[in-house]
């Protein structure tokens, strides 16, 4: 009967889709830096539903290297679930996750490695000297980073990059959705853990086509917005609603004594006023809504803390020699 394999000190995860071109060079660059490492590692690759032959040749380099275990995922799900597949999979102490076009250099993985030793529980790529296209990439990804910067209290410059290393324990039970990937960081701010931020240098594209293009700047944005509220309030969602609720229905309530002061006290005609009660009204049942709004949110909010569990993605299979083991095992 053959035992499960230790669990090792370091998970690379690298989800990839439609990357035919550039896996076999990523491959061997992070098998030479990782080979000097001296520290057990796995790496997990993600095919996100890949058109081309990118599951092929994750599955030959399988074949081959016995560190190496490969989730293919039913159709494309995207980057955020590609990476949830990954976490969801991945053993390691230590998880660093990169992107599989070639732009993230296997060669500063020590770096960020030692800077985690520093006692940090995740540390952050910083692309400190873009080279990406001006209109579609770089402002963009300036005013997402300022936005989030200011919305979450997280002091890093590069929100955006994939390329992080991450404690396990920092990023245990997170689920992601969206495009929340890029703020892992700020979603887990608010439990206390310890970020820094390392400048990685920024590798213009050889192979392969962008997936980035203007379409994702909207996406971005209400994710923008929905970060904040989980940084903020996740767990409180009545203070937020209720808020709105109380200045609402009172702006309603303070106009409605007006225009009762002004009928008794004036003489002033309902009529002639009519309009104004009824926005009077309108405000007040809007905020009796928003009230009403937070108290459901309140209780969806206790529910979602207690199944926590739905996946964002759906497996294929797994190409993973530990859970053949575990398999034979049972």
């Amino acid at each position: 009967m053959n035992a499960p394999s230790p669990a090792p000190y370091l998970s690379v995860v690298i989800p990839f889709y439609n990357e035919e071109d550039n896996i076999e060079e990523l491959h061997r660059r992070l098998k030479d830096v990782l080979a000097r490492l001296g520290k057990t590692y796995e790496i997990v690759y993600i095919d996100d539903g890949s058109s081309d032959r990118t599951y092929a040749i994750l599955r030959a380099i399988y074949e081959k290297d016995e560190n190496v275990q490969v989730v293919k995922l039913r159709k494309n799900f995207g980057q955020t679930a590609g990476l949830q597949a990954g976490f969801d999979h991945a053993r390691g102490e230590v998880i660093v996750t990169m992107d599989g076009d070639l732009q993230h250099d296997p060669a500063e993985i020590p770096q960020f490695l030692a800077k985690l030793d520093e006692g940090y529980d995740i540390v952050s790529g910083w692309r400190k000297e873009r080279k990406d296209n001006l209109i579609v990439r770089k402002i963009p990804s300036w005013a997402a980073n300022r936005m989030m910067k200011k919305l979450s209290g997280v002091q890093i410059h590069d929100f955006g990059t994939t390329f992080k290393a991450y404690r396990r324990e920092a990023i245990k039970g997170l689920q992601l959705y969206g495009e929340l990937h890029r703020f892992i960081p700020a979603l887990i701010s608010r439990t206390g853990v310890r970020i820094a931020e390392l400048p990685i240098s920024n590798i213009v594209r050889q192979k392969g086509k962008s997936k980035y293009g203007l379409s994702r700047v909207r996406r971005v944005f209400f994710d923008l917005l929905t970060v904040k509220f989980l940084i903020s309030f996740i767990d409180r969602p009545l203070q937020i609603f209720g808020l709105i609720g109380v200045l609402f229905g009172g702006a309603g309530f303070l106009i409605a004594l007006l225009l009762t002061v002004g009928f008794y006290a004036f003489g002033w005609n309902i009529r002639e006023n009519l309009g104004n009660l009824l926005f009077s009204i309108f405000l007040m049942i809007l905020g009796v809504f928003f009230v009403m709004t937070g108290l459901l949110a309140e209780m969806i909010s206790r529910i979602y803390f207690q199944t926590h569990a739905i996946k964002i993605y759906s497996v294929d299979r797994v190409d993973s020699r530990v859970e053949d083991r575990a398999g034979r095992a049972g």
